[in-house]
This record gives structure tokens, sequence and C-alpha cells, in this order.
């Protein structure tokens, strides 16, 4: 069955109606697309139709935008020559929608044409979006929960069907940097309010029927075809537009630091494409858009950050023999910012929640720390006062453990100590049921050791939160040595209940996420102690696409928790603990009384409120800095091989089972340069021939740390990519 339909009421109204097959949301396909072309072409031929709509079949939505499975694969689909391919393929895609544009008219009277409408149930993103900028008006349902906009910069690409170009044009380059480089989603009236879309009516369709019928000539041609027309806010040789695109520029490399390539294309295709006609401006955008398919990146991300998220989202690594295992009630034990957090998530998720501490006090501070969150969002029209009270009505805070009776999943989140935890363990497994799931929150504490404490280890695994919870988009879920396919399939459906990305890992000192972020932390500090000029390891991290470089990550995290787990690390570990050199700084710092932001003083300086400041002198008083710095490239590969190979070694060692889970878990849990689309495609991407080479030479001048993995070795000699070798 086709996507697209098309019907000619009495009145001579072409209606063409998008209805994508066996999907909740249109998304846009190859085949789907001709076919739409094909109704719109036989509508402009036909003498009967006066006019044209296009409109959805899903109630509440126009249409998602592209297939990303079919953007991911655009380059391969290309050809032998994959950019002219591509580049001929969008230009030919620009000559059809600009039919729908130009709608039959004279080329040089400008009358003549059909009037084509846009009827917008509700959401329209991406190309949803970019098919309604060629017709003459957009109509959309008055449905505040729909979104509006292009959210491709996003996903690592930019609006490449003409919407880039369109935007720019109708709104100027002021007006359209927020949707374009932004990638913000709007209300309908707000999308109206921007310009991104022309009516808000209670029936779309019916609004746009009338409009195609009473439409004149004027109303069918754009500002660009009209003679005499000037882009808004001014061209990039008038003074005002000149100084726009100076901040423009900018403000997209303070951003992106420049290693994002859709950001600096799209600016770059606006520029250009506003000093000449409009059909040249789609070729260079067309250019852009080419320039930026042929980059890794853009793939990777899409791959990452949607393709492989949405798969773990779905439950891509459940086990499939377990029935569902919907949680109505779980138990939360411990009310501090993680306790909290989580029952917070939970009760937001409609699941009823049993927030348990030592006394009523700390339970209560527990709720609070939700409802102020809730608060805010009333404040913000985000939520009514009336949903966050019925979240509120489902949190019990309470010292009774009595209370956990009839819950099915436990998330323990107490002290960080396995004699607490152990103790907290046979308590509560004393009072729940059989057949009721136990998860600890650790970061640190091996599952199969907390599990001992347990009477059914089969029903005990780690659910690895990220504070702050309500915020952070990833949980980590381990298995320990005896956990059961039945407690795992129940920590999935939680997950996907309250909306975050899980992952499935064994159970191995610091999980996964853990055992790569804590190496990057610690190159950084041995660079400090190395003498290397603090800024540059900061700015180096940030520069190839790091959110925090690895001193104010520490900061953030805090230096004291830092000293607890290398103390407890090498108590662990004996004579095989590797990281003296790092705990020399840490120890001091802790000694100092610089444990980092929550005391306003940790390797940077902060103001009376908490805001930070400049990098602490004090470091180069203690550590002074080596007249002979290393490169830019030195200390990034660094900082960067430091988790890559964690993340390598952890697929070596079992505990990381799916190459997805590795790269989205990277970018989510801890923002690694989600530019790269993660660890393991970043090592596709520079070759793995190439990271051997360059972990040799590491290694050779900074130690074992470096070492090539013996997977990646044999990779390198056999010419392989992860994402070939372990497809999933």
């Amino acid at each position: 069955m086709t996507d697209f339909t098309m019907n000619i009421d009495a009145d001579g109204v072409a209606t063409i109606v998008w209805d994508t097959q066996g999907k909740s949301m249109n998304v846009m396909n190859m085949q789907g697309y001709e076919d739409m072309m094909a109704h719109v072409d036989a509508a402009l031929a036909d003498d009967n139709v006066k006019g044209i709509v296009i409109t959805s079949g899903k109630e509440g939505s126009f249409a998602g935008g592209m297939d990303l499975n079919i953007i991911a694969q655009m380059k391969e689909a290309a050809g032998d020559n994959p950019a002219k391919g591509l580049f001929d393929g969008l230009m030919r895609t620009h000559g059809q929608l600009r039919r729908i544009e130009r709608a039959g008219m004279d080329p040089k009277t400008l009358k003549g044409g059909k009037p084509i409408a846009a009827a917008l149930p509700g959401t329209a993103l991406g190309i949803g979006l970019e098919i309604p900028l060629c017709t003459h008006r957009i109509f959309c349902a008055d449905n505040p929960k729909a979104k509006i906009g292009l959210p491709e910069i996003k996903v690592g690409i930019f609006p490449g069907m003409g919407g880039t170009t369109r935007l720019s044009r109708k709104l100027g380059a002021m007006g359209a940097s927020e949707p374009l480089l932004q990638g913000k989603m709007y209300d309908p009236k707000k999308a109206k309010s921007v310009g991104l879309i022309d009516e808000v009516v209670d029936d779309p369709l019916a609004a746009a029927k009338e409009w195609v019928l009473n439409a004149k000539d004027a109303d069918l041609v754009k500002p660009w075809d009209a003679k005499g027309y000037k882009m808004p806010g001014g061209a990039p040789y008038h003074p005002a537009g000149f100084m726009t695109f100076v901040g423009a520029s900018a403000m997209v490399n303070g951003n992106t630091q420049g290693v994002y390539p859709a950001a600096k294309a799209l600016l770059s295709s606006v520029y250009e494409g506003a000093m000449v006609p409009f059909d040249t401006a789609l070729k260079i955008e067309a250019r852009w858009f080419t320039n930026v398919l042929m980059n890794p990146s853009s793939a990777n991300m899409i791959r990452s950050l949607f393709i492989n998220k949405e798969a773990l989202e779905k439950g891509a690594v459940r086990p499939a023999d377990v029935p569902d295992q919907t949680v109505k009630k779980v138990g939360v034990l411990g009310a501090g910012m993680m306790g909290a957090g989580i029952a917070l998530v939970s009760a937001q998720a409609g699941i009823d929640v049993v927030l348990v501490d030592t006394d009523q006090e700390r339970a209560d501070k527990g709720k609070a720390y939700a409802e102020a969150h809730w608060a805010k969002g009333v404040g913000r029209k985000k939520i009514t006062e009336e949903k966050k009270d019925g979240y509120l009505a489902k949190i019990n805070a309470t010292p009774d453990l009595d209370a956990l009776k009839g819950c099915d999943l436990i998330v323990e989140a107490v002290f960080e100590d396995m004699g607490v935890k152990a103790e907290m363990t046979k308590k509560v497994e004393a009072v729940i049921g059989d057949d009721c799931i136990f998860a600890s929150n650790t970061s640190t504490l091996p599952i199969t050791e907390l599990a001992k404490a347990s009477s059914r280890a089969d029903q005990f695994i780690g659910i690895h939160f990220f504070s702050p919870v309500e915020k952070m988009l990833l949980v980590e879920i381990i298995k320990g040595a005896e956990t059961g396919d039945r407690a795992v399939a129940k920590a999935l459906d939680y997950v996907r209940q309250i909306r975050k990305t899980p992952i499935v890992v064994n159970d191995a000192r610091f999980f996964y996420a853990n055992r790569c972020i804590i190496p990057y932390i610690n190159e950084g500090i041995r660079m400090v102690k190395e003498g290397v000029e603090p800024a540059l390891i900061e700015n180096a991290a940030k520069l190839v696409g790091m959110p925090l470089g690895p001193l104010q990550l520490v900061d953030e995290t805090s230096i004291d928790l830092g000293a607890k787990i290398a103390r407890a690390t090498k108590a662990a570990m004996g004579k095989d603990y590797p990281d003296e050199a790092v705990d020399e700084i840490i120890f001091w710092m802790e000694g100092e009384g610089r444990l980092g932001r929550k005391a306003n003083a940790g390797f940077y300086d902060y103001d009376e409120k908490g805001k930070r400041q400049c990098l602490w002198d004090g470091i180069k008083a203690k550590y002074p800095t080596a007249e002979d710095q290393p490169d830019l490239t030195e200390v990034q590969h660094r900082l960067l091989f430091a988790q890559t190979l964690e993340a390598v070694r952890a697929l070596e060692d079992g505990v990381l089972m799916d190459i997805r889970e590795g790269d989205v878990g990277a970018i989510l849990g801890w923002g690694f340069a989600p530019w790269s689309g993660g660890p393991l495609s970043w090592l596709d991407m520079i070759g793995a021939a190439y990271a051997a080479e360059r972990c040799d030479e590491l290694s050779a001048k900074h130690g074992a740390r470096f070492a090539t993995p013996a997977l990646l070795r044999e990779m390198a000699s056999e010419g392989e990519e992860f994402y070939t070798k372990f497809a999933a």
C-alpha cells in the first residue's frame, strides 16, 4: 500500500493524505516521496483541480521527518561517486519541491498557478516542515502538544531539503538562527509568532480548503520570487546583515568549538546563498548538505543518537522470552539526592513510590526535593498545579519498612558501603514478596558481591542512575554473576517506563561508564603533575567535543568522592593499583579543603554564589608549569584514548555486550564527544590501524595504560571496523 493517497472533491480541491503504513507518525521514505510528487503533478495537470491541500492521516501530527535509517545510508546508496550521487539526488529533490512552490505558474508573469496549502493536525518536524514551507499557506491545528521545527542540527545534519534556504529568506538570518542553528521546536502558537507557519485554527483541513478556493495569483508568489525582494535584516553585504553574520559565526564557533561540521555548513549555506538568486542558493545548500553527509560525523551521530538509542529504548537487548514486567509499585531506599531523584522520575511516570529513610524528617526531605522540582515546572508553565499534586500523591515518604509490602521493584540508594547495603538488603527481603526484584543503585561496588547478602541472587541486579537523576538520560543496568533474565527484563521495562535510555552490562569494577570516565579525569590530573598548563588541558578537552574538561568534571563530582574511590580501589587492587601519581594531587586537594564546587573551592575558584571563575593559582604554585608544553593534538589524544581504550577493553572482557550500548552509553552517560558517535565509532572513524599505531606511540611515551588492546591490534591487522565486526 502507498503512504500517499489523493481524492478530489466536488469543489475541485485535491486533498493529498500522508499516512505512513505501520507507523504511529508519518516518516518520509524514498518511495513515499515519489508517490507524493506523482499526486502533486497529477493534480497540477488536471484542469478540474482548482487547488491542492497536503495533509496527514495521523491524528495529532503531520510528520516526524525523514526516516533516519535512509539518511544514514544515503552515502552508501549514492554509487561509486557518492558525492556526485548525493548532490544529483538532492538537486532532483529541490526541483520537485520547487514544482510545488511554483505550482504551474507562468515563470515570467508569475500568474496561472494553482494554490497549494498544508493542513497540519499537529507535529511537523524536519522534512515534515520543509514540505509545508514550499506550499503557499500553512494551517496548523490549535494543538498545544504539537511540536513544529527543524531539529536536524541535533543529529549532525541540517535542513537540506530547502528548509535552510527558505527559512533564512523568509525570516532573515537573525530570525532563522534559533530554529535552524539550535533546532528549537515550538508549539503552534509560538511557531506562528516566529514565522514558521501562517495560521493556527481549530480545523486546519477545512480552513486550507477554503483558502485554496479563494486564493489569488499574488497569494502564490513567494517573497524571494517577487521582484525587488530583499532579505529581512539585510544580506551579508548590507551593514546590518554583515554584523548579523559576524555575530552568528562567533556564536556557532563558541557553541561547537569547531567540531560539529553541520553547524558551520549550515551557516555557510545561508551566508553564501543570501548573495545569489534563489535557485542558485538551493544549489549551494545541496553542496553543503552533501559535504555534511560525506563527513562520517553525521552518519555516526544519526546512528548512535537516534537509530541505536531508539533501538535500546525499545528493548533491543531485552530477554525475549520474559513476559511484560511493568512496574506498578517501587520502593526507594534512601531519600538523599539520588533516592529523591529516583522517586521523582518514578512518580512522574505514574508509578506508586514508597520512599524510605531512617526517620520521617529525612524521608520528607527527599519528597520535598521532588516537590521543589515540580514547583519550578509549574512556575515555568511546564506542568499544572493539579499535575504536580498528582505526582506528589504518588510518593509515600516513610521510615516504615513494612510500607514496602506490595512493591514489585526495590531500588536501593543508601550509603555507598558494602556493609550498610548488605544489612539493608536483608531487612528489606524479610518484608517484600518472593517475586520482588531488588536493585542496587551503586556506582562502584560489584553487584555479584552485593548479591551475596541476598537470599535470591537471581533477582538481584544493579540499576545505576547518573546524577542528577531527573536530568541525565542514561541508566546503566548491571548483571551480577547470578542475575536472572526476569530481573534484567524488569529493570529494562522500568527504565522504559521512566523514559530513559538503558544499557545492560556485565558486572566488573566500575561497570562501564565509570570504568571509562575515571581514566579521563585521571589523565587530566596526571598532566597537571607533569607540568602541563591546566588551561591547555581543559581547553583541549572542549576543543575535541567534551562538554567539561577533566579538572572541571572532578570539581563537579567532588574531589573527596574521587579520594574515597581511590582509597577503595587501592585497597582492592593492592600492588596492581596504577594511579599513585593521581592520588598525590587528589589527596593534597582534599587536605587543603578544596573539595570542588560544593565547597566553592577546587581546581577552579568560585565566587560567593558558587559561580565558577578561573583555574586556581595554587595548582601552579604546587606543580609549576613546564617550559616545554605538548601540542594540542597530543593532549587531546591522551584524553580521548584514555576513554576509548577502556571501552575496547570492556568489550574484550565481556562487560560490554553490544557496541551500540558502548557508544550510546558514552554520549548520554558522560558526554563523550557526541560529534564522533561515541568511542567505538571514533575508532572506526580514525581507523583501527592508525589507532593501534597511535597507542604504541602513547604507551612508549606515557606508560602501559595506553597499550594497544589485543582486539584492536587484531582488527588493525585485518582492516576491520567495530560496526562491521560486531554488527548488531
